[in-house]
């Protein structure tokens, strides 16, 4: 019995699959991409009293780390070209959360630095990993580990 004859559901379905290289459920990428999908889902709610998006958060938690930034090292930071990022910054200003000012030290550059209001809102960003860990279901460890293992990923994605 081949996989196109085996009925669904049966174990020989199910054995079929797992020796089918192009089977979807044994796809790195398609498991990737609807985990990412999931955990950004999960965020959304969280982030909503904050008037966030995701990708505004992330921004976010770049600039908590260290601000002022170069849009360049921003985009660096969050591995995002310019014009992804530009519009992110345009919103994160308009809210009140950060400047674009030209650089003193290099006319071609844009420092982004965080507003008073910016780095108020770090403290209620303090809420969201717990709920983040809550909603996933899953230990800090687990996560931890999770996270290693995608950044090694990421680093041979970079580097093959």
């Amino acid at each position: 019995m081949n996989a196109r004859s085996a009925p669904h559901g049966s174990a020989a379905a199910t054995a079929a699959a797992s020796e089918d290289l192009l089977a979807l459920e044994n796809q790195v990428c398609f498991a990737l991409a609807v985990a990412a999908r999931g955990v950004i889902g999960v965020y959304r709610p969280i982030l909503e009293p904050l008037g966030l998006t995701h990708p505004q958060y992330l921004v976010m938690l770049a600039l908590w780390q260290r601000s002022p930034r170069t849009v360049r090292d921003l985009g660096d930071a969050l591995q995002l070209e310019p014009a992804t990022l530009s519009p992110l910054l345009k919103r994160l200003e308009a809210q009140g959360y950060l400047t674009r000012e030209r650089s003193a030290r290099d006319e071609r550059a844009l420092d982004v630095a965080l507003t008073d209001t910016g780095r108020a809102l770090r403290e209620q960003a303090l809420a969201i990993p717990p709920q983040v860990v809550d909603r996933l279901g899953m230990s800090l460890d687990e996560l931890g580990r999770l996270r290693d293992r995608l950044t090694e990923v990421i680093a041979a994605v970079q580097h093959g």
